[in-house]
């Protein structure tokens, strides 16, 4: 059996790599359009995020943002061993899907 070893250091996770995961993992829910915009505050362990989310319409509005607020806890916890206190979502649009025209 061997014993954990105490490196020296220290990792730190940035405000910028925290808001890059965030809106991907927040493009990875369904009804969420990818133009996804997140301001992250990092503090020590742990990282409070502010995410503007477009959704997809006619998707419900309200399960689409939890789903997406379970998600980014997860995610980003895994992504970079923060905790995640609070998830504050602000749905900035709703986005129609539009067909697709074919060009001759």
């Amino acid at each position: 059996m061997t014993a954990a070893v105490e490196l020296p250091g220290r990792t730190t996770v940035g405000e910028r790599a925290v808001r890059r995961i965030a809106a991907a993992a927040a493009a990875e829910v369904d009804g969420v359009v990818p133009d996804v915009r997140v301001d992250a505050e990092v503090a020590g362990t742990s990282a409070g995020l502010r995410v503007r989310l477009p959704v997809r319409y006619p998707s419900p509005v309200a399960r689409v943002a939890e789903q997406c607020r379970g998600h980014l806890i997860a995610r980003v916890t895994e992504l970079t061993g923060l905790a995640v206190p609070f998830v504050e979502i602000e749905v900035t649009a709703l986005v129609a899907q539009t067909a697709q025209r074919r060009v001759r």
